[in-house]
């Protein structure tokens, strides 16, 4: 587990990818905790982003755009932690029991930075593709503070391996994806709320709490240094998909 540098969105994802193949080569198991430079909006997978949100808004503002190889809907990729983990899917049991044991570290991460959060009951509908932001409804099994969203997560299965990631909001700036989709009034680029935690903790206070976390409950978690060179190198070839209009703007 490490937590990495900041990086464009379609280098993010092109490492992610990365770590799902070499979990799959390896049975390694991996948690990254990282940020995004520039600032990102990134889409589900199969979410019908070019119907659902304002082209000419995002192309007008400049905003960096990808699409994931996970599902779920739209986030903003600003002040938050995102988080990655691979692992094959016996090390849980199954994608329901690796969803749910993973908001239960980040719950826990936030205990530990003295934020108390709940879960979304499992009766929580899951929203449709078309539904708009993903912080916009909770699902069941996610982490609410109150009774707000704070961490939203999507998944992608690959034969006996797994990847999950998702965001831990750390400010509210995801009003800008309501107004993308025509919910909310216009929302600059950086602005917010106060911060839906509580607090404001920094990424590196957040990373921290998740990584010492993880120590904790996770057995034989080890820290690594930043990004394992062997990633980055698998992360090359995922590169050109990820950074492709053709990808991002599929649907």
């Amino acid at each position: 587990m490490f937590v990495d540098a900041a990086r464009p969105g379609w280098e993010n994802m092109a490492v992610d990818a990365a770590l799902l193949d070499r979990t799959l080569a390896t049975g390694e198991a991996f948690l990254r905790c990282y940020q995004w430079a520039p600032h990102c909006l990134s889409f589900g997978r199969h979410e019908p982003a070019i119907r659902r949100y304002d082209t000419g808004r995002i192309r007008t503002l400049g905003l960096s755009c990808v699409r994931r190889p996970t599902g779920g809907r739209a986030v903003w990729h600003a002040r938050e932690l995102t988080y990655a983990v691979t692992a094959p899917l016996s090390a849980f049991g199954g994608m329901r029991e690796a969803y749910a044991a993973i908001h239960a570290l980040l719950a826990a991460a936030l205990s530990a930075m003295g934020v108390q959060s709940r879960f979304a009951p499992r009766s929580s509908l899951t929203p449709g593709l078309g539904s708009g932001p993903c912080f916009a409804t909770p699902v069941g099994g996610e982490v609410l503070v109150g009774e707000r969203k704070v961490v939203g997560s999507a998944q992608l299965r690959s034969g006996d391996a797994f990847l999950q990631h998702g965001s831990l909001l750390l400010a509210d700036d995801q009003g800008l994806v309501g107004e993308l989709a025509g919910l909310t009034p216009p929302h600059p680029a950086g602005a917010g709320r106060a911060g839906p935690l509580g607090i404001e903790p920094s990424f590196e206070e957040a990373a921290e709490a998740v990584l010492a976390t993880a120590e904790t409950l996770l057995e034989g978690a080890v820290r690594e240094e930043g990004l394992p060179a062997e990633i980055a190198e698998l992360a090359t070839p995922h590169a050109a998909r990820f950074r492709s209009d053709a990808w991002t703007w599929q649907r």
